[in-house]
């Protein structure tokens, strides 16, 4: 049992700091190289991290604001609806009995 919470928090701890190397405001991404559609995706996977992480470093944004406009909107936000709105969908609705 001990070990398979350490095996579970050593994979979080993975998973969080690889998450973490390409939050919106780490300088990937400038006006001559702005961030385009799959940054775009990948910025709305990781929103939540990246706020979080912006409460502490002023530099880390949500939203990345180097970005190529429209497609970076689109990729943005089909990650943020299917990511979060995507949960209520495959939850398993209840039946409910009549008496």
């Amino acid at each position: 049992m001990k070990i398979r919470y350490l095996l579970i928090m050593v994979l979080m701890t993975f998973t969080v700091l690889s998450l973490t190397g390409c939050v919106p405001g780490d300088g990937v991404n400038n006006v001559q190289h702005p961030a385009g559609f799959f940054w775009g995706i990948w910025h709305g996977w990781v929103a939540p991290v990246s706020l979080i992480i912006g409460i502490f470093n002023h530099h880390i944004r949500v939203y990345e604001i180097y970005n190529s406009g429209w497609w970076y909107d689109l990729g943005f936000y089909i990650a943020v609806i299917s990511g979060f709105g995507g949960i209520s969908l495959s939850r398993r609705k209840r039946v409910k009995q009549e008496e």
